[in-house]
């Protein structure tokens, strides 16, 4: 006998952003126990990397930061800090985790630029490779060091809820966390699900729409968040080496099959800056991409 499928739709609010899961559920029973299971993993994933929860383990690291303490951390927080090596690694030193100290200078409420002795006073703090870490724990250094996993952990949840789902024999839905996207599976027919790219210049115009039946997909950009001093536009995505937000690109989304993956390549897209596009294409990604001028390009 073929099975009746309802679709839920679960939005919510989740670590500082709308979100919103879809899927095919066979009894209501499945479905309670998907929230029930999908509430409970974003509350743990916050309660672990928010670095607005003052008792989260991201606080507590970074309160330790100078004082010799070992923090002692558990598997799942070994394997993030190994991608973020991993990620530090293969950009040559463009996305590190020890950079979100650089909010102190550039914080949305700012309404000048940073003073050069204010640089000078916090690129000292920045430096993955200063960080002493092992599987079991973890020792910042320097005082006033800071590890920010914001361009990792959203993406990661998003995998992390797909995966949940699928052990719930729950096969086909998507998960979209804060605009990053994870497939869990094709609809029952078969068919794809949307998924829109919007401009990042004009937020209610679609520039893109995919149909995707797996895989992920994440964006980067100065559209959401960003400040304006002097009339010039300044994105929130900081060059760790320089302490100065990145320009050449308004916006990058790349599908890979993982989101954290996806979301850290676009990252990096946008941290390449004016090599961006170069970089998409050499490196054969499915993108899409909005340069500064307006000019689009795409591969998807």
């Amino acid at each position: 006998m073929q099975k009746k499928w309802q679709v839920v739709n679960f939005a919510f609010q989740a670590m500082g952003s709308p979100c919103h899961i879809q899927f095919y559920a066979s009894s209501q029973r499945q479905i309670d126990l998907a929230k029930q299971q999908v509430n409970r993993c974003l509350a743990r994933l916050e309660q672990r990397y928010s670095r607005y929860l003052s008792d989260s383990l991201i606080s507590r690291i970074n309160r330790s930061a100078g004082l010799g303490k070992a923090i002692p951390i558990d598997l799942e927080t070994a394997a993030l800090l190994a991608y973020a090596d991993q990620c530090y690694q293969d950009s040559e030193g463009l996305f590190d985790v020890t950079s979100g100290v650089l909010r102190q200078l550039w914080s949305l409420e700012k309404t000048t630029l940073p003073s050069a002795a204010e640089l000078d006073r916090v690129l000292p703090l920045i430096g993955w490779e200063k960080v002493q870490w092992t599987e079991h724990s973890i020792t910042l250094p320097l005082v006033g060091m800071q590890l920010d996993f914001g361009g990792i952990v959203k993406e990661y949840a998003a995998d992390s809820v797909a995966q949940l789902l699928r052990n719930l024999e729950i096969h086909s839905g998507v998960v979209e966390l804060g605009g990053d996207v994870k497939i869990i599976g094709a609809q029952p027919d078969g068919q794809g699900w949307p998924v829109s790219i919007r401009d990042p210049r004009q937020p209610d115009q679609v520039i893109v729409s995919l149909n995707l039946k797996s895989g992920a997909l994440a964006s980067s950009g100065d559209y959401e968040r960003f400040q304006l001093i002097d009339g010039v536009r300044y994105s929130h995505i900081l060059n760790p080496k320089t302490g100065k937000p990145v320009s050449g690109l308004r916006a990058v989304s790349i599908v890979s099959e993982h989101c954290v993956v996806a979301g850290s390549l676009a990252t990096l897209a946008m941290l390449k800056g004016e090599q961006g596009l170069a970089w998409l294409q050499e490196n054969q990604l499915d993108f899409f991409c909005c340069q500064n001028d307006g000019e689009i390009y795409r591969t998807l």
